[in-house]
């Protein structure tokens, strides 16, 4: 996987709308301006807002060429170090006609986001560059108040100081208040945190395992499953398989399917281990460990799951590059990078 150069004070950024206009509606613009703001004077960043960024909800849905233009402009400008998306959404696929795979291959630099951008992050795969599932510009960097510690140490860790031996640990304190963000004053009102009652939990096997980090948000994955952009089962052997679930809060019986067709495609039987992400708002927390343990365990009962890592929906969240290889202890309930996240 080819690896982007690492971030410095003073590099431009580039924020796009690849689902979503959210970002461009006369309601919530408050929320982008915050994480704008954020990112230039807390991280020293010039932000280039992509021309079709901001153009709201109705635009955005009817031209997704559009969206994928910004992208595409984003990764020729040569002035551009990094692209952040504004927020998710639910139609990132829609951009796959109008992506250039060699653009994205011949111009690499970081591409960050989550959730719907689950599908971006697997066209960045495609085209053999390592990606990051992490932050966005209107949830985490526009988090009320201030920005979580937990999340800051990451984004400074992977994509400034680009650290060796990166260990994600359980975030002591975890939020999924809901603060709307139709109301301007919330912005300075922090949400309630609530103290972590499992940290990082074992649902089968043991030992250690390594692997190369592939996946992201599970509602996502049927939408680009057989696609030119889905991994044969040969690019997933020996992969670490991450999944995490939005905000939607799919119900276990969506998530039992969604394995079962991972089970049926043989990814089970080829794959290292399984990391998934705390649930948001902790909903569907036990049933999703029992669905879990039935379909990968009649398929391959010593595949390792780690469950309720601090990733993607979860706040606040650590940054897990696509195509990077780890490694997870399961007695110690640790993860750790086992090489550097960026070029140096």
């Amino acid at each position: 996987m080819i690896k982007p150069k690492k971030l410095n004070k003073g590099d431009t950024v580039a924020i796009v709308s690849l689902s979503s206009g959210l970002a461009g509606e006369p309601a919530l613009i408050h929320r982008y301006e915050l994480g704008k703001k954020r990112l230039e004077e807390e991280f020293g960043l010039k932000i280039k807002t992509m021309p079709n960024a901001l153009k709201g909800i109705e635009y955005l849905d009817k031209h997704p060429e559009a969206r994928a233009k910004d992208l595409m402009d984003a990764f020729k400008d040569k002035e551009v170090k990094a692209i952040i998306s504004n927020i998710g959404g639910d139609d990132s696929i829609r951009l796959l006609p109008y992506i250039d795979f060699d653009v994205i291959k011949n111009n690499p630099k970081i591409l960050m986001g989550y959730s719907d951008t689950t599908t971006i992050h697997f066209m960045m795969y495609k085209a053999g560059l390592m990606s990051y599932y992490g932050p966005v510009v209107m949830c985490e960097f526009a988090e009320n108040k201030q920005m979580h510690e937990y999340t800051k140490k990451y984004v400074n860790e992977v994509l400034f100081e680009n650290k060796e031996n990166i260990q994600i640990t359980s975030s002591p304190k975890w939020t999924s208040e809901y603060l709307d963000w139709a109301i301007k004053e919330n912005d300075n009102i922090p949400r309630k945190m609530q103290n972590e009652a499992h940290g990082y939990e074992i649902l089968q096997g043991e030992g250690t395992f390594e692997g190369e980090l592939l996946g992201g948000c599970l509602d996502v994955f049927q939408m680009f499953v057989g696609t030119k952009i889905w991994p044969s089962l040969d690019e997933w052997k020996d992969k670490i398989l991450f999944l995490e679930t939005s905000e939607e809060e799919p119900t276990p019986d969506y998530v039992r399917y969604t394995l079962l067709n991972m089970a049926a495609i043989g990814l089970f039987d080829v794959i290292k281990g399984i990391i998934v992400g705390k649930p948001k708002n902790e909903a569907y927390y036990e049933e999703y460990k029992e669905v879990y343990k039935k379909v990968v365990g009649e398929v391959n009962p010593e595949l390792p799951i780690l469950y309720n890592i601090n990733i993607g929906h979860a706040d606040p969240m650590c940054i897990f590059p696509l195509g990077l290889k780890v490694k997870v202890d399961m007695d110690k309930k640790e993860i750790t990078f086992l090489e550097k996240p960026m070029q140096d």
